[in-house]
């Protein structure tokens, strides 16, 4: 479908009000899933990234990489296991992580984001005190996995003032200087309380929160925190679900004004969610 030149300035004039409330405000757009791996859906999420930061957004980018670590881990014949659904991450498996997470992945980004016309700087949680990590369990069962203690804002502030997009690998420290692996939509939710961000945006593989798992129309638009419970309880908010609510929860309490699960899948879903009146996610408010 081609577009006439009065349904582009429709389409602009619809999108100015979200410009003016969303200016100068801090964004954290956690991308992951699908988007990732199709060329695609990977190039439109750097043009969506690239065009909210010249509109006068501040975006901020923190990434997973779990399938490209699946890969290396396979061709180096690194066997791992799994402890109640994570991944045991011993000294070897915590060094795949940090070359694929700090590296390959990291600069992947990076170099997309550029080749699209933005500025984007490659960080870990590593880079000067930006995550302070403590293991997730203090007995060991889990390695090397690890959850955010503290984040420095530092040094995210300054490259947004220099006009830089961060691209944060989620990676942390602890005071030993010991690496931890960390689950993106963690850091994400720890990033977007500290730096003050107005809005959080997680990239996945599923329309939203749906009543029915089954039918993509049942999908709830707003969810309010007094609703998360019930939701729970009836089984709406299940598997896979509940760690992204939490998610959301944790940073809207943390005063996140809003934040979105956003179906990745879908082509352009941030601008949609961001700019549209429809949106195309499930949106977390307070």
């Amino acid at each position: 479908m081609v577009l006439s030149a009065l349904e582009k300035a429709e389409i602009l004039v619809e999108a100015l009000p979200y410009i003016k409330e969303f200016y100068g405000k801090k964004v954290v757009v956690k991308y992951g899933g699908a988007a990732m791996i199709d060329e695609e859906l990977k190039a439109r999420v750097m043009q969506d990234i690239v065009l909210m930061r010249y509109v006068g957004m501040n975006p901020i980018v923190v990434h997973g990489g779990g399938p490209e670590i699946n890969q290396l881990l396979k061709r180096l014949e690194i066997e791992t296991h799994f402890v109640n659904g994570m991944r045991y991450t011993d000294q070897a498996t915590m060094e795949v992580v940090e070359m694929i997470l700090g590296g390959k992945v990291n600069q992947q980004i990076v170099s997309g984001l550029n080749a699209s016309g933005g500025h984007a700087v490659g960080l870990s949680g590593k880079d000067a005190g930006l995550i302070t990590a403590r293991p997730m369990n203090p007995d060991g069962h889990l390695g090397f996995v690890g959850e955010v203690e503290k984040i420095d804002p530092g040094v995210i502030d300054t490259l947004i003032e220099q006009e830089y997009i961060p691209v944060i690998a989620p990676l942390g420290m602890d005071e030993k200087g010991q690496a931890y692996n960390i689950n993106a939509d963690l850091v994400a939710a720890a990033v977007a309380v500290a730096v003050k961000a107005d809005k959080l945006v997680l990239l996945t593989d599923v329309p939203g929160l749906l009543r029915d798992v089954h039918d993509e129309a049942s999908r709830i638009s707003q969810l309010k925190l007094d609703d998360i419970p019930r939701y729970v309880d009836e089984g709406v908010i299940a598997g896979g679900m509940i760690p992204k609510i939490r998610c959301c929860e944790q940073a809207v309490r943390g005063g996140v004004g809003r934040t979105h699960i956003v179906d990745g899948r879908v082509p352009h879903s941030i601008l949609l969610e961001v700019f549209t009146r429809a949106g195309v996610g499930t949106m977390v408010v307070p």
